[in-house]
């Protein structure tokens, strides 16, 4: 945490962010359509000559509730979410080849 005081002798503190303390990143995009969505992540990374290069990945669930009322995620669909997979993983898609242009293998 960063401590600092100011002109008037308050105290400040900075708290981290989650990103800070987990290591985690934010989604450049995300689609839901009801319980299903999917996710855009930029990542980066090294290409086969060690040159830096970036590239997209798309992550994709199902959020439900458990039996304790507590909420969690699953790649497994329902019938009625078939849908809701088919649109939510076609935004992300044309939002993709919209925003880049280009395809990735």
């Amino acid at each position: 945490m960063e401590k600092n005081i100011d002109e008037a002798g308050r105290f400040n503190v900075k708290a981290p962010s989650v990103s800070e303390v987990m290591g985690k990143k934010s989604p450049e995009q995300k689609f839901k359509a009801g319980s299903v969505s999917a996710t855009v992540w930029k990542n980066n990374g090294q290409d086969s000559e060690g040159k830096q290069t970036s590239y997209k990945t798309v992550s994709f669930e199902r959020s439900y509730l458990d039996k304790e009322g507590n909420w969690q995620t699953t790649s497994s669909l329902r019938i009625s979410d078939i849908p809701k997979a088919v649109l939510v993983l076609n935004k992300a898609y044309e939002y993709l080849m919209l925003k880049d242009g280009s395809e990735e293998d």
